[in-house]
């Protein structure tokens, strides 16, 4: 298990690589170029200015998240190509750099949604929480100011030139189902992975956030069906996959265990975070803590070490805590805690494993 912590830049972020140094067992940085417009090519001149700074700590600079997929891409628009050769040129540069995993998703419009940024919790810390009955009411332009007032730093999947166009947007995928979503996503991967094989890049998609369809949009990472269909498109060692416990399991119909015992082969990166999911169908994240969420964070671990695991694992969004300012979900605190709870977990397992032994 190899353990990493995502950062969002120096100038564009309120953690500091000096802090993250601080956290026991961190080897790498989860990163990305924020600034850079979605479709863009990353540069080689940018990409190793960013990874020296990062490195310059000691710390590896391996997995990349996320490179974003252009709205043109997903909705098989004529100028898609020109973005997927943009695409392939970005997975060279990287590759180039070193970097060996690429998380990416292929979410309609938003990566990721909650109706609150910072939702008070019994203990007095905050968290992000997504209310069922709201989304399902709620104008999608109304989300976007929750979202936009919530912090001055850069949000992945939100940036403010796209959300400029989200009218737009909405007509346009008024007439994309999931079948079709499906086979914008085929022909992207067909695409690409040959590139990124010959790079010996895993390409890791990110799973939906939340699991289901949110204001009429097709959702299609969503379950282990979801997996098996991505393994039919392509058996290439670089389709893989991005394990997220908290944007899975945020369904409770999705065994977050039974994921991790028959696709963590598959999923070179995971993020392990844990939430509290309601009869009504609203969730709220918690601590990393078993006992605190809905989530078997514990047995998910017990999975990857009966594995002998060596992915990158990153602790996945963290309360606010001990009156924290910062990006919403992405503070220092809770996820160095989060980052602890997890290396107990693993050291015990470990620890059992000599003791069975002996």
């Amino acid at each position: 298990m190899n353990i990493t912590f995502r950062w969002y830049g120096k100038d564009n972020d309120t953690v500091s690589l000096e802090q993250v140094k601080q956290i026991p067992g961190v080897k790498g940085i989860v990163w990305a170029l924020h600034q850079k417009p979605v479709g863009e090519v990353w540069e080689k001149e940018e990409i190793k200015k960013e990874i020296e700074y990062i490195q310059s700590f000691g710390f590896h600079t391996d997995v990349v998240e996320s490179v974003n997929v252009h709205e043109s891409i997903k909705l098989g628009n004529e100028d898609r190509m020109m973005y997927i050769e943009k695409y392939k040129e970005t997975i060279r540069n990287l590759s180039e750099a070193g970097v060996k995993v690429i998380c990416y998703n292929f979410m309609p419009i938003f990566d990721w949604t909650r109706t609150e940024m910072f939702h008070p919790l019994e203990d007095g810390s905050t968290a992000l929480f997504y209310e069922k009955a709201k989304v399902d009411t709620l104008d999608p332009q109304e989300l976007i100011r929750t979202v936009a007032e919530a912090s001055d730093l850069t949000l992945p999947g939100w940036e403010p030139e796209k959300m400029e166009q989200i009218s737009e947007l909405f007509e346009a995928y008024k007439s994309i189902n999931e079948d079709q979503l499906w086979a914008n996503l085929e022909i992207f991967l067909k695409e690409i992975l040959p590139v990124a094989e010959a790079c010996g890049i895993k390409m890791a998609i990110h799973p939906d956030d939340p699991p289901w369809s949110i204001f009429g949009l097709p959702r299609i990472i969503t379950g282990e069906s979801s997996y098996e269909k991505l393994i039919a498109i392509s058996d290439s060692t670089s389709n893989a996959f991005t394990m997220c416990t908290g944007s899975m399991g945020a369904n409770p119909e999705n065994d977050m265990v039974q994921v991790a015992k028959k696709y963590a082969y598959r999923a070179p990166f995971s993020h392990i975070r844990n939430v509290k999911i309601y009869e009504n169908g609203d969730f709220v994240e918690t601590s990393h803590y078993t006992q605190d969420g809905s989530i078997n964070v514990q047995g998910v671990v017990e999975e990857l070490n009966k594995q002998n695991y060596t992915g990158y694992v990153r602790p996945d969004h963290g309360r606010h805590i001990w009156g924290e300012v910062c990006r919403p979900g992405y503070g220092l605190y809770d996820r160095a805690l989060g980052i602890m709870y997890l290396l107990g977990l693993w050291d015990a397992y470990e620890a059992s494993k000599v003791g069975k032994q002996s």
